[in-house]
């Protein structure tokens, strides 16, 4: 397999743009199941450790050099923020039971890989519809 050219400092920009916006939502999602008070603020106090679980992620794999691709990018970047995210939960303080951590795991990712998965398929049938 061959190696992934350097992304787009712009393409890494959207990717991890859309990875930050997609916690968020998880975040806010997470706290209206809950019916918790205080929407603005109250999402970003879930979402920080999330996010900054996703950095390490970014960092760990070097993801800005094809921050699209589901493996290993991807990956990385939804383990990272689930384990650092849960981690600086917990010691912070925060809730982390099994239940949380298993919805975390198959919510983000859903959002994280998932979009990823849904633009491979689209560049995946471009090419085809270009070949043929």
């Amino acid at each position: 397999m061959p190696a992934a050219k350097p992304a787009l400092p712009r393409t890494a920009l959207i990717a991890g743009l859309a990875d930050a916006v997609l916690i968020l939502v998880f975040a806010a999602i997470g706290r209206d199941a809950h019916q918790r008070a205080d929407v603005l603020t109250g999402v970003f106090a879930t979402a920080w450790p999330f996010l900054a679980g996703a950095t390490i992620g970014w960092l760990a794999v070097r993801a800005w050099r094809a921050p699209f691709q589901t493996w290993p990018a991807g990956v990385a970047i939804w383990i990272g923020t689930v384990a650092v995210g849960m981690l600086l939960r917990a010691a912070t303080g925060q809730t982390v039971v099994l239940a949380f951590i298993i919805v975390a795991l198959i919510s983000l990712a859903i959002l994280l890989l998932g979009y990823r998965a849904v633009l491979a398929l689209v560049v995946r049938l471009r090419r085809r519809s270009r070949q043929s």
